[in-house]
């Protein structure tokens, strides 16, 4: 049976890498990293790098690096990991300008060589980003998302596991609206082990938790100095990439195309969302109360900026 084939643009920087690696190991299908022509001889050493691992991971698939967008033809999924990484100081919006002109190259290689493919962008500005995207390669909203709620949802997960004294495994929780300080943690819907968080933790502690949540990817780009998160942003993309190769329809959040969900009209934005071998195949809905309504609205308030800024 023939393999799927799993396209990674940005291939020589650290999320692409790590985003091959994993995909390699669980070998989800065959791999291809991708990105400028100066950068040839990066990506091919990447994918040389993880073929000389998969002996000891029982793998059989196959790596290759190019620097020739041509090699995207075929893809079944997209992991659109292209764009300068923020540094300390520098807020997501920063990045705009730079950016921009990533996702317009890209897009139009997509658009001319594997326009049937499911594409899942980490880029930022993101919500920004992945409605660029959209708009410039013409691809349905159904193969079009942005990875951002996914790792939200699992900084939010490993925080609150922390605080109760419980293992991750049993906590669930959900992050929603834009990739940045406006992003709205849904403390009411938070259970551990189908606890309702509130029931463990104090208010006091919840919304400290939130604020770690809101500052992690900041508290990153402090840290490492000179780049961004990536260990947990590639983890959050293959599953993902698991979802709809596998066809599981997990429920992620994600940023993606919403059409009155939420009372949002043409914006991609983070919410629950069914991935499937359809790609996004439905948008959760459920009723916020007020207060976080009052929360959500800022934050389409904060993408409707952002995509304003992006010209696209």
């Amino acid at each position: 049976m023939k393999r799927k084939k799993i396209a990674v643009v940005g291939g020589a920087g650290q999320i692409g890498g790590i985003v091959a690696m994993i995909a390699a190991q669980r070998e989800l299908g065959d791999v291809v990293l991708v990105d400028i022509p100066q950068k040839t001889n990066l990506t091919k050493a990447k994918a040389l790098d993880i073929t000389h691992m998969l002996p000891t991971e029982n793998s059989d698939v196959e790596l290759s690096g190019s620097g020739d967008f041509s090699v995207l033809a075929g893809s079944d999924v997209i992991v659109v990991t292209a764009g300068v990484p923020r540094k300390p100081g520098m807020s997501r919006l920063d990045l705009m300008d730079i950016n921009i002109k990533i996702i317009r190259d890209v897009a139009a290689h997509i658009k001319e060589c594997a326009p049937n493919s499911f594409v899942i962008l980490t880029t930022n500005p993101l919500d920004a980003m992945v409605y660029a995207f959209h708009k410039l390669s013409g691809l349905t909203k159904h193969k079009v998302v942005g990875m951002a709620g996914a790792l939200d949802s699992a900084r939010f997960k490993s925080f609150l596991a922390a605080e109760a004294g419980v293992s991750t495994e049993d906590v669930a929780c959900l992050v929603m609206g834009g990739h940045g300080p406006t992003m709205v943690p849904l403390t009411r819907t938070a259970t551990a082990g189908g606890v309702p968080i509130e029931a463990i933790l104090s208010k006091d502690r919840i919304k400290a938790v939130v604020e770690k949540t809101r500052d992690a990817g900041t508290e990153l780009v402090r840290l490492y100095e000179t780049g961004s998160a990536y260990f947990s942003t590639a983890a959050a993309c293959i599953e993902m990439v698991e979802s709809f190769l596998k066809d599981k329809k997990r429920v992620i959040p994600s940023a993606a195309m919403c059409e009155g969900e939420y009372g949002v009209h043409g914006l991609f934005l983070g919410v629950p969302v069914v991935i499937g071998a359809g790609g996004v195949e439905r948008v959760l809905e459920f009723p916020l109360t007020a207060e976080e309504q009052l929360m959500f609205n800022k934050t389409i308030a904060a993408v409707q900026e952002a995509v304003a800024e992006s010209g696209v």
